[in-house]
């Protein structure tokens, strides 16, 4: 090896030393420093379509799902039935049709309506014939040549025609008659909805025969539900319950069971619960299908949070526990049990902490790659 000529030999172990203190602080001036962890955020657009919801404790409850349908309230049902025969000339209504108390729903043409007629026509006749006796035999009893007990069967005689002539005119108007159109008009007994009808123009009708028509007052329904042997425990008279239907979905409607029935029906071996359903807004329709949600609660408490909160992956339960939009867990909790759309948690999380119930898929992807 060949040195530098100002090198003396006697120094080459100093000169060495010196080469490799350069190279290891050469190195250590390259070396990289460790990455540190990025802390997660929740995006601002994504903070908007959040739901902080708060664990509290809360008694456990159990739940049953009975399957229920909407019916008509039989106390507010109006079954129209004609006094008279006749022929349908005309009507003013469809099924389902929305109609108000007193309105004309449609026109029979009747024999009766013409014997009445008449028979009014010749009563006020009569009337006016015995008005003017009663006058002329007031006249000759007070000129002393009629007797008073012929001024007394004059009056009586008035008396009785016009009796007649009220009880007539009653009838007419009690089947509302119109003299113009020479018809009977039908009008509603009340306000509702059409439900049924049986009656077209042209048709033959018979007195006291099958209704006409059905009015229901859908502002207030029933909702039956079928409780089986194995659900009576969860099924009080009196408690309340939650109803769901596919056609609202997410919407939930509250009742109270009325009455319970304590004789199971022969066929579908169910006993029927009565739940009397305020129906303002007109959703519930009379045969339609409707989940009902019983609820019983027990002495025990426990820690519930929504289930649509709860995650699951790799077998195991996560709640995204949520500080602030910079302070986010994902928080593996244990479940006691669940009940409908809640869990009732025995492990994991503190009774006030905050949890995101909803769009929290993303965030829980994000602190778990975080981890990685």
């Amino acid at each position: 090896m060949i040195l530098p000529p100002y090198i003396k030999i006697g120094n080459a172990s100093f000169l060495i030393g010196l080469l490799l203190l350069g190279a290891g602080c050469e190195n250590e001036g390259t070396q990289k420093a460790p990455l540190e962890k990025k802390t997660y955020c929740v995006p601002a657009g994504l903070k908007e379509r959040l739901v902080i919801d708060t664990v509290h404790m809360a008694p456990v409850t159990e739940s049953r799902r009975l399957s229920g349908k909407v019916d008509y309230n039989p106390d507010r049902v109006l079954h129209y039935i004609s006094l008279v025969g006749g022929v349908i000339t005309r009507t003013y209504f469809s099924l389902g049709d929305q109609v108000k108390k007193g309105q004309v729903l449609a026109e029979i043409r009747s024999v009766e309506l013409s014997s009445l007629e008449s028979e009014r026509k010749s009563l006020e006749s009569r009337l006016t014939v015995a008005v003017r006796n009663v006058q002329a035999t007031q006249s000759m009893f007070e000129d002393g040549i009629a007797s008073e007990k012929a001024l007394l069967e004059a009056k009586s005689e008035e008396s009785v025609i016009r009796a007649e002539l009220e009880k007539t005119r009653a009838n007419l108007a009690l089947f509302s008659a119109s003299e113009q159109r020479d018809v009977f008009q039908i009008k509603a007994p009340a306000s509702g909805f059409i439900v049924n009808k049986n009656i077209n123009d042209g048709m033959q009708i018979a007195a006291e025969g099958e209704p006409l028509f059905t009015i229901s007052d859908l502002n207030q329904v029933w909702v039956t539900a079928n409780v089986y042997a194995s659900d009576l425990e969860f099924v009080k008279t009196n408690m309340p319950v939650s109803l769901q239907t596919t056609a609202y979905p997410g919407e939930v409607f509250s009742g109270t069971i009325q009455a319970l029935s304590q004789v199971f029906d022969a066929n579908e071996k169910v006993l029927k619960a009565r739940i009397v359903m305020n129906n303002q807004a007109l959703k519930l329709k009379p045969g339609m299908f409707i989940d009902v949600i019983a609820k019983k609660q027990t002495t025990a408490q426990a820690l519930l949070a929504p289930q649509k909160a709860l995650i699951f992956s790799n077998n195991r339960n996560y709640l995204v526990v949520y500080g602030s939009d910079c302070q986010l867990e994902a928080r593996e909790v244990e479940i006691l049990t669940r009940d409908h759309q809640d869990i009732f948690i025995s492990g994991g999380i503190q009774n006030g902490e905050k949890i995101i119930a909803q769009n929290h898929l993303l965030i829980f992807e994000e602190l778990q790659n975080a981890k990685k």
